[in-house]
């Protein structure tokens, strides 16, 4: 056989083979890199996302106008006081008390400036029956939330004293409060059960403590390494506590993921009565090969979020990235040096009621998807048109999706007190809970032309409808800058309040302040961050969508040497990942079966969340695709049938794509319980996606088509033939001699060929 036995290695081969043969090296490097990113990491510390730079557009304008001129702007407070009947109004004596005990209360305790009574700045509603208290808190607003209590408690002492009123507050410092105090601690619990939930599945799995505690000691590895690395790079790129979370997510779903298809591989080869350097050797160039596909598949779709422009989507995106990549190299290095160092010890701590496989028993074939495949490769095209009729039966509710930034009564229902105060506040002064921020700069803001300018924009605002007051302006003169509050016609209604928004911008800015040269007037807060973040996320949804779908189709073709591969690949992840939409809006947005995951009244896809989604998804789910399409193509090349590969492919890797699955469905489903219905809305729509993808497509879809192709599944054109070979990992054992469960030691290890079917 010559030049075809000989053993053509490439990268994840040669990385297993050294390992092995360098076990403490290849331990200590790892150890030794997880330390120094971590020890680097903490050292450097971490620079988060700056508010001025989470968006482009007039947001960014504006908050950079503000950081330039050094303007600190406290967190602002306000008090609603609110007759409970029809008959008091604001001008009643008992009211006109209650008002003052609050301004006296809240500027009693110390902790707050600038204390305004409503009888002052005109902030009694129409009706006469609410009036707000307004003031700051003192000293930095990012930590304001941690002062906020003994202003809270003077409120609530007010409130007792005048029970026939409804007197509560809100603001950015109380409602960072009550949200830290009743789900701070949901994502750290969320991130601690996912270790538990995932070790006690890998205990079934592996039957065996030490094999079940390699994957998730590897993940947490990965992980920590990926902090210590985060901090780093955040001198670059600036991370956030969203990125963080999703870093822990993904590095702990691919992470397991990898390790659990190296580890699989290599007992299953020493079930197969191989001796364990051949096994590990087999699993190197086989599994360890596809963790190297299917990991640079994934970094490139993690990359895909830096095309967004967004600096939240760019820090998870890089953050992904970066945990993905440690997993994979951690997968193909460190983990063949521990199990050439456990040997037989990887199978300690066994579970006594799960039987263990005999040596010599051959691959492990799953009984169920053995049933499911026969059925399957008997109809093929039945069964293409079942699955993929039913994918898009699920799929079809996506076309009416519906993307909005969730309110706050749609983010939390019911479950926060503060909820009410944010509706009470809106029904009373719409808007006044999400105004509008008119930043003004000028060469000189006390010119006369300026404050006229000024003084018209606030009549046009109201007279526009835009607004109905009251505008407060607040003048820092010595930086020439003037600061303007609009409260918004539509309030919480934020298809309304745009409207709103759009009048300020497009029709009272220009025909007010528009009109005096050398003025900028950006306008931002919370409904014009909104407005802007929705422009650059849907500008940046074809590039981001081109980008992951075009470098993902090359990776396939240069791994299989198969236009047919990679065309397969892109089309069956594009499904799985509509039909994760139309489970969404069906739940989400049409609230079928909404209540079974506390989600009733959303109405509605978080706007983020789509984008997010096709990046993670179309990532995640080469994890399997690649894994199961490996070993199709590798019986191939050992002599079976295209038929027999995709059965024998299929059926031997279904218990570790099932097992791998159920983890990262649970995972992803622990998300789903959390408060936030976005973080729901996550947690649904990835643990859906990942359950279809590994049942529907890969079990059924994925082996029915290939069955239709037949041969034609391996073509590959002339005038490609040119391109980069990286198949050459690939290297399949020496089939069996008749009779024999498996090949001798010899001839397993040395008889791999290159060639193509």
């Amino acid at each position: 056989m010559g030049n075809q036995q000989a053993r053509v290695r490439g990268l994840a081969a040669r990385a297993g083979g050294w390992s092995a043969r360098h076990r403490w090296a290849a331990v200590g490097i790892w150890v030794l890199f997880v330390v120094l990113a971590m020890g680097l990491g903490s050292a450097a510390g971490r620079v988060d996302v700056d508010e001025a730079d989470q968006l482009k557009g007039e947001t960014h304008t504006a908050a950079r106008i503000i950081d330039d001129a050094g303007i600190k702007e406290p967190a602002g407070e306000t008090v609603l006081i609110q007759a409970k009947d029809g008959t008091t109004k604001a001008t009643d004596a008992g009211f006109r008390s209650a008002v003052a005990d609050v301004v006296k209360a809240v500027g009693a305790t110390g902790k707050v400036t600038d204390v305004t009574s409503p009888y002052d700045t005109k902030t009694i509603s129409k009706d006469g029956r609410s009036a707000l208290v307004q003031f700051d808190m003192r000293g930095d607003s990012e930590t304001a939330s941690d002062r906020v209590a003994p202003v809270l408690d003077a409120v609530a002492g007010v409130q007792k004293a005048h029970g026939s009123l409804r007197i509560e507050e809100i603001g950015s410092a109380s409602m960072a409060k009550q949200y830290d105090d009743a789900f701070g601690d949901d994502f750290q619990k969320a991130e601690l059960s996912a270790v538990p939930v995932a070790l006690g599945i890998l205990l079934i799995a592996f039957g065996a403590l030490v094999a079940a505690l390699l994957p998730v000691a590897l993940a947490i590895t990965a992980i920590v390494a990926t902090m210590g690395l985060m901090g780093l790079v955040s001198h670059l790129q600036p991370m956030s506590d969203t990125a963080n979370s999703v870093m822990l997510l993904v590095g702990m779903a691919v992470g397991v993921d990898y390790c659990l298809f190296y580890l699989r591989r290599e007992r299953e080869e020493r079930e197969a009565g191989r001796d364990a350097g051949s096994a590990l050797r087999i699993a190197a160039a086989t599994s360890g090969r596809a963790i190297i596909v299917s990991g640079v598949t994934v970094c490139v779709a993690m990359a895909g979020m830096l095309f967004t422009g967004l600096a939240e989507f760019e820090a998870m995106g890089l953050a992904s990235l970066i945990v993905v990549a440690v997993a994979m190299v951690g997968s193909v290095t460190v983990l063949p040096a521990l199990l050439s160092l456990l040997g037989e010890r990887v199978e300690k701590g066994r579970i006594p009621f799960l039987r263990r496989r005999r040596r010599g028993s051959g691959p492990s074939e799953s009984r169920f998807w053995s049933a499911v495949l026969r059925r399957v490769l008997a109809r093929p095209g039945v069964s293409v048109a079942l699955a993929a009729g039913a994918l898009l039966a699920i799929a079809a509710p996506a076309l009416g999706m519906k993307t909005s930034q969730l309110t706050l009564d749609q983010e939390f229902g019911n479950k926060l007190p503060i909820v009410q105060t944010y509706n009470r506040v809106n029904d009373a002064f719409p808007g006044g809970s999400e105004p509008a921020e008119v930043v003004v700069k000028a060469k000189d803001i006390s010119a006369p032309e300026v404050r006229e300018a000024l003084a018209r924009f606030e009549d046009a605002a109201i007279s526009s409808g835009a607004s109905r007051g009251p505008i407060d302006v607040k003048v820092h003169a010595a930086r020439n800058v003037a600061l303007v509050s609009v409260p918004l016609v539509g309030g919480s209604d934020m298809d309304k309040a745009g409207k709103s928004l759009e009048k300020l911008r497009d029709v009272v800015r220009p025909a007010t302040l528009g009109k005096v040269d050398g003025v900028q007037a950006p306008i931002t807060g919370n409904v014009a961050g909104d407005h802007d973040f929705n422009d650059q996320l849907l500008g940046s949804v074809v590039p981001v969508f081109a980008f992951v779908v075009v470098f993902a189709f090359l990776l396939m073709l240069l791994s299989f040497r198969s236009l047919t591969v990679a065309i397969t690949s892109i089309v069956l992840n594009l499904l799985s990942v509509a039909a994760a939409y139309g489970i969404l809006v069906a739940v989400f947005q049409h609230g079928w079966g909404a209540s079974l995951v506390g989600a009733e009244g959303v109405g509605a896809i978080v706007t983020w969340l789509p984008l997010f989604l096709f990046v993670i998804l179309f990532g995640l789910s080469m994890d399997y695709h690649v894994f199961v399409v490996s070993r199709i193509r590798e019986a191939r090349l050992r002599g079976r049938s295209t038929r027999d590969a995709i059965q024998h492919g299929v059926v031997t890797t279904a218990g570790v794509v099932t097992s791998a699955a159920v983890i990262m469905v649970a995972v992803f489903a622990i998300f789903g319980t959390l408060s936030m219905q976005s973080m729901k809305q996550m947690g649904v729509g990835l643990a859906a996606a990942v359950l279809i993808d590994a049942t529907v497509i890969r079990g059924v879809l994925l082996p029915a088509v290939m069955a239709l192709l037949g041969e034609r599944n391996w073509y590959l054109p002339k005038w490609l033939h040119r391109l980069p070979d990286l198949t050459h990992d690939e290297s399949p054992e020496a089939a069996a001699p008749a009779g024999s469960p498996s090949a001798g030691p010899a001839s397993e290890a040395g008889a791999y060929a290159p060639t193509s079917p």
